[in-house]
């Protein structure tokens, strides 16, 4: 075995190279020594100074002499990529000022798909319901003010995830629930909600979060949760 083969090598700040070695990290080294023995990438001599070099070893620069020709040694784990940034369809021009108005009397009005909401719109419900899927929609401003008056009747809003949703509404006998939103992201649209609930309520939901399989007795009995509307 030559000389150089044992000479340490620098790491670098990355391994921190100058720290001084635990047994558990020589004992790494020995494993990784003995299975190129095993494999025949050293003969028995090399097994057999390398082992006595291991001892005598006290930092990192000096285990990594004894195995950069067996291991890859230095180069930095490939960095994660960067957590997916959604991008939201808001307009940032200047909002026009129209109100959209929706009306929803002993019956139903529904909007979904690709649909401009604007930064100001008012629902409103008597004995009937409206519903406003906003994962596809057009915002016309990053702040859209939802305001409104629910009786007997209710408001049902789907949004995508990462949207700040703030509830500045009243209920008498009825109120405003808001649910798997998430933590709200930059560039996200905000909406305001103001109004009030009269035997009525309003239902904001973001995408349900992806439940874990759980394995192991067959039966464990169910819970289940309530929806009130």
């Amino acid at each position: 075995m030559t000389e150089q083969s044992l000479e340490p090598t620098h790491v670098g700040p990355v391994a921190g190279g100058h720290l001084r070695a635990s047994d558990a990290d020589r004992d790494q080294v020995a494993e990784v020594v003995s299975t190129a023995f095993a494999e025949g990438r050293l003969s028995r001599e090399e097994h057999d100074e390398r082992l006595d070099a291991l001892l005598a070893a006290k930092t990192f620069d000096d285990l990594v002499g004894l195995t950069r020709d067996l291991v890859v040694v230095g180069t930095p784990a490939p960095a994660a990529p960067p957590a997916e940034q959604r991008t939201y369809a808001v307009e940032h021009g200047t909002p026009s000022g129209e109100v959209d108005r929706m009306m929803a009397v002993f019956g139903g009005a529904d909007r979904r798909g690709t649909w401009r909401i604007r930064s100001r719109t008012q629902v409103y419900a008597v004995f009937g319901g409206v519903n406003l899927d906003l994962r596809e929609a057009v915002f016309e401003s990053q702040v859209v003010e939802i305001t409104g008056f629910w009786c007997f009747g209710g408001l049902d809003i789907k949004v995508p995830a990462g949207v700040e949703v703030r509830d500045q509404t009243s209920g008498v006998f009825g109120g405003t629930d808001v649910r798997d939103l998430g933590e709200p992201q930059p560039g996200a649209p905000v909406i305001v909600l103001k109004g009030v609930s009269l035997f009525g309520g309003v239902s904001v939901k973001g995408p349900k979060p992806e439940r874990k399989k759980v394995f192991g007795r067959k039966h464990q009995g169910c819970g289940g949760g309530s929806h009130a509307h």
